[in-house]
């Protein structure tokens, strides 16, 4: 292993060569991809977001009139706007709708966070209470929920968040909703919700 990063250091040998002499010798993927990452570092995949095109398609309509009515309020009797954080636990990679949806809450007024992909429950707890968000929205896709979602719950209450509300979105069955609002659950929304809507129930529960 100390050859494989030394020549990742050099440059000048043949990794692809050195990396399946180390195999031969028994060595895992893991082992051989963390001598390369001492010297090249890991991926960090960043999650972006878009602004103004939820916004823009609302207009300046009664719905959009309302909701930032509700943000004012909140944010008159709280010194600040609603704050929220969208993560996706676990080995869940499907991000569109969850990116989808911090986009459009920002539109309305809120001020949204994202965490990276493939967040433990504790790394995602750990980003709600250093940014001191009022609610968690977690995108599940991965039929993970009725694992990670406990795990959540309980790492939210050891650290000290149990008033940080917590809702679920992205494809869930019906029938498993009764087992997430039992582990404390605030909310959940299933595909089709209308983000306004969704908004403002988000904002009862949080006020």
């Amino acid at each position: 292993m100390n050859e494989l990063t030394l020549a990742a250091k050099e440059e000048k040998r043949n990794l692809l060569e050195l990396s399946i002499k180390a195999a031969k010798h028994r060595a895992t993927i893991g082992e051989i991809s963390y001598a390369l990452e001492k010297i090249y570092g890991r991926y960090k995949p960043m999650s972006k977001t878009v602004s103004g095109v939820y916004g823009n398609s609302l207009g300046n309509t009664k719905e959009l009139r309302s909701i930032q009515k509700q943000i004012e309020d909140f944010k008159i009797a709280e010194g600040r706007r609603p704050r929220m954080l969208v993560v996706k636990i676990g080995q869940d990679g499907h991000d569109r709708g969850a990116k989808l949806i911090a986009s459009s809450f920002a539109d309305l007024g809120f001020d949204v966070d994202m965490g990276p992909l493939f967040q433990t429950p504790l790394e995602a707890v750990k980003q709600a209470v250093e940014n001191d968000v009022h609610v968690i929205g977690v995108s599940t896709q991965a039929a993970g929920h009725k694992t990670t979602i406990p795990l959540l719950m309980k790492e939210l209450k050891k650290q000290g968040g149990g008033n940080v509300k917590v809702i679920c979105g992205g494809v869930i069955p019906p029938k498993d909703y009764a087992f997430l609002k039992k582990h404390g659950v605030a909310d959940i929304f299933g595909p089709g919700t209308n983000i306004a809507l969704a908004a403002s129930k988000i904002l009862r529960l949080i006020s």
